[in-house]
């Protein structure tokens, strides 16, 4: 924890809002990302975002300083955004390119930017298709890099919970993705002998 971090959650346990603000504009972006490849709808992250941030400042007192700060938040935004999607009950919508995915390399060629992007939105719609705690899992261990534990803290799970669930969401996305990979069988044309 940063002496400034730390600094601004001790004023914001002494009630001072502009600290808790401060809080706020420091992980409102990775606090944002996570509910928006949670929930896969802007508006729908942006209401999670801000619950979020609603119950951190409600709990503030109950944070455990031993824990890393955007570790707990980011661990609230997963609560949320799992119990939503629970409630509605809906199919979950393909998750959309944020922009910081969206940039193309410079010197890659139309072609290269073209695939890069199918595969991304493939990934997407495969990722949407997991449960919402296999989801949870694999965007804390791959897009905010969280050790098991942390993982296992954010999602109330033990690790080896962790540890099972993201063997099981991989292997199921590797499966997906081979399928989606294999040509079809009605694609391919019967073999046809050659007349000479």
């Amino acid at each position: 924890m940063s002496s400034t971090e730390a600094e601004l959650i001790n004023r914001a346990l002494r009630a001072d809002s502009n600290a808790f603000a401060s809080l706020v504009e420091l992980y409102q972006t990775p606090v944002y990302h996570l509910c928006y490849r949670m929930m896969g709808d802007s508006g729908e992250a942006e209401d999670a975002a801000q619950e979020t941030f609603l119950r951190a400042y409600q709990n503030l007192k109950r944070y455990d300083r031993t824990r890393s700060f955007i570790t707990w938040l980011l661990s609230i935004a997963a609560h949320y955004c799992i119990d939503q999607i629970r409630r509605r009950r809906a199919p979950i919508v393909p998750l959309d390119v944020l922009p910081d995915e969206a940039v193309p390399d410079p010197v890659a060629g139309p072609e290269s930017i073209s695939t890069r992007r199918d595969s991304q939105q493939r990934m997407r719609v495969l990722l949407a298709s997991l449960n919402s705690q296999d989801r949870a899992a694999i965007i804390l261990r791959y897009w905010y890099d969280l050790s098991d534990e942390e993982i296992a803290d954010s999602l109330s799970l033990t690790v080896s919970a962790v540890k099972s669930r993201l063997h099981r969401a991989r292997r199921e996305l590797a499966q997906l993705w081979q399928q989606q990979s294999e040509p079809q069988l009605s694609d391919r044309r019967p073999y046809e002998p050659s007349t000479l």
